[in-house]
């Protein structure tokens, strides 16, 4: 395993940026999203370190097929050569099980070597189709067959995109990730949840609000304060690098995107907070369906938040402008 942390970006855009940060940092996403997803499309596309050079990223394999508008990515099970494999779960809610995959290359061989990016060589994401049930965590690798697996289970029923997150060790060090995505059907009865704005969410003793607006098109500014019985939480811990990391889907065909912050990696032993900021492009308007992880006391814990994005008026041609007022993008952590 390439255990060398990458600085550069992790989870290169699809929709909208969001740089958790070391106080205050800023990310910005490419220029707009894809108005529909399927598994069989081809991503290709642009990394975030292309896109803030304003250069192209070339396909780096055999399966690279032509970009989607925007460099969008976590739309399909295949991009620039590494496909991933239909993913085994336990088929309905209530059963327990194991979760797994492969990531496999051009050949059709599983790839078993990876560049360690905040302290993991894959991030799995996984929520329901109506944005409900979110889950982030990290499988193991079985290195002599290349499955990557998890005790796995789903509380309730519905269709869920699993998506996996990483860099192979074979794509060079200046490589972007790759986000590659599934779906699962998961049998049994549910009723669809419709997302509605909000702007607080309470999560295991904790109160995590969202300060900002989105404008579609524009840098806007957000700010998430996380408070305990009514007082600042002071004691916010780095977690996989960072001390804030932000996942958002746009509801409706759940594109995804994961960024990072600027800035060193936190000191072992530092402590941050209540506030965490935020730079984040929306390229459509629309509604976006936000998750934040924070660490305090060794936990982890996740707070979900709705933000609609207002239309802007560079949004017009169809590709949103550039953030140039943020500087170097880099990552925060899981």
């Amino acid at each position: 395993m390439n255990t060398g942390t990458r600085l550069g970006l992790y989870g290169a855009g699809l929709l909208v940026a969001f740089g958790g940060a070391f106080g205050v940092a800023g990310a910005v996403v490419p220029d707009s999203a894809v108005n529909g997803w399927t598994e069989n499309s081809r991503t290709g596309g642009d990394d975030m370190k292309a896109h803030s050079e304003g250069q192209q990223t070339p396909a780096r394999g055999a399966a690279a097929g032509p970009s989607l508008p925007d460099g969008v990515k976590g739309l399909a099970a295949g991009t620039d050569g590494y496909l991933l494999s239909p993913v085994q779960a336990p088929g309905a809610a209530g059963e327990t099980g194991t979760l797994s995959f492969q990531i496999q290359d051009a050949a059709g061989k599983p790839v078993t070597d990876y560049q360690t990016s905040h302290e993991q060589d894959l991030h799995l994401i996984v929520a329901r189709s109506d944005g409900s049930h979110f889950r982030h965590v990290h499988p193991v690798l079985d290195e002599s067959t290349g499955t990557w697996s998890i005790p796995w289970g789903w509380t309730d029923a519905g269709s869920y995109r699993v998506y996996a997150d990483f860099t192979p060790a074979a794509a060079g060090a200046d490589a972007g990730s790759l986000t590659l995505t599934r779906t699962v059907q998961v049998a049994g009865d549910f009723t669809p949840t419709a997302p509605q704005p909000t702007r607080s969410a309470q999560v295991d003793g904790f109160t995590v609000s969202l300060g900002g607006d989105l404008t579609a098109g524009t840098s806007s500014d957000l700010t998430l304060t996380v408070t305990r019985d009514g007082e600042p939480v002071t004691t916010l811990e780095p977690y996989l690098g960072a001390f804030g990391h932000l996942v958002a889907l746009r509801d409706g065909d759940l594109a995804y995107l994961h960024v990072h912050p600027q800035g060193e990696e936190p000191a072992p032993g530092e402590t941050s907070g209540p506030e965490i900021g935020f730079a984040a492009e929306a390229p459509t308007a629309g509604r976006y369906l936000l998750y934040l992880d924070f660490q305090v006391d060794g936990q982890v814990h996740t707070a979900s938040f709705v933000l609609d994005a207002a239309h802007g008026s560079s949004t017009s041609s169809g590709r949103a402008s550039p953030d140039t007022g943020s500087g170097p993008h880099s990552e925060p952590g899981h």
